[in-house]
């Protein structure tokens, strides 16, 4: 049954996941794909559309997997899912400790959690960025370079340094999706 399915997948992707949802962006990615659900190009573009939304970007994209999937309810279900874990481990430890964070063992293991989250959000944008500008899927595949999307990816980061040194902080995220938006929307056109 899908509704079951989508409910104990991203309960695993909730429950497993550090980082938050970016952290939770490779292994919702893994677990979408092994399943079918999505193609990479769409799976891409579901994480633009996710981050386009409002909303935390791991939630909206269970939403949005469910809805393809299955409707309303899948949509129900793979977000109850996604946030259940999270929920319930946040109203245990409100619950049980007050002073959670100050034991040294909590400490160390935020620590050790720290670098781990850190690869898998940078292995993510690699991932996101090699299929998106060299069409790059898997080793062994075929590289055919997007000149369109690497001058967008270019223009963008010479835009962010520009603005963060003319204004001394960094651009608003809503103006960087709505400038990128336009770019492609330039370069690629309203058709495929």
């Amino acid at each position: 049954m899908i509704y079951l399915r989508l409910f104990l997948t991203f309960l695993e992707i909730g429950a497993f996941s550090f980082g938050g949802g970016y952290g939770m962006i490779t292994l919702i990615r893994q677990k979408v794909l092994e399943q079918g659900w999505l193609s990479e190009e769409e799976f891409l573009n579901l994480i633009a559309v996710s981050e386009s939304t409002p909303g935390p970007i791991a939630v909206n994209m269970a939403t949005f997997i469910g809805s393809t999937q299955a409707g309303v309810v899948g949509s129900l279900c793979a977000t109850f899912g996604a946030i259940l874990p999270s929920f319930l481990i946040v109203l245990i430890i409100t619950a049980l400790v007050s002073n959670f964070l100050e034991y040294s063992g909590v400490k160390a293991f935020l620590c050790g959690v720290r670098p781990a989250i850190v690869a898998l959000i940078v292995g993510t944008a690699l991932t996101m960025f090699s299929s998106t500008v060299f069409g790059y899927k898997n080793f062994g595949g075929t590289v055919a370079l997007d000149v369109k999307a690497l001058v967008i990816f270019l223009l963008l980061i010479s835009i962010s340094i520009v603005y963060k040194k003319i204004k001394k902080r960094g651009i608003s995220a809503i103006l960087m999706i709505l400038f990128s938006a336009g770019l492609g929307i330039g370069a690629y056109g309203f058709m495929p």
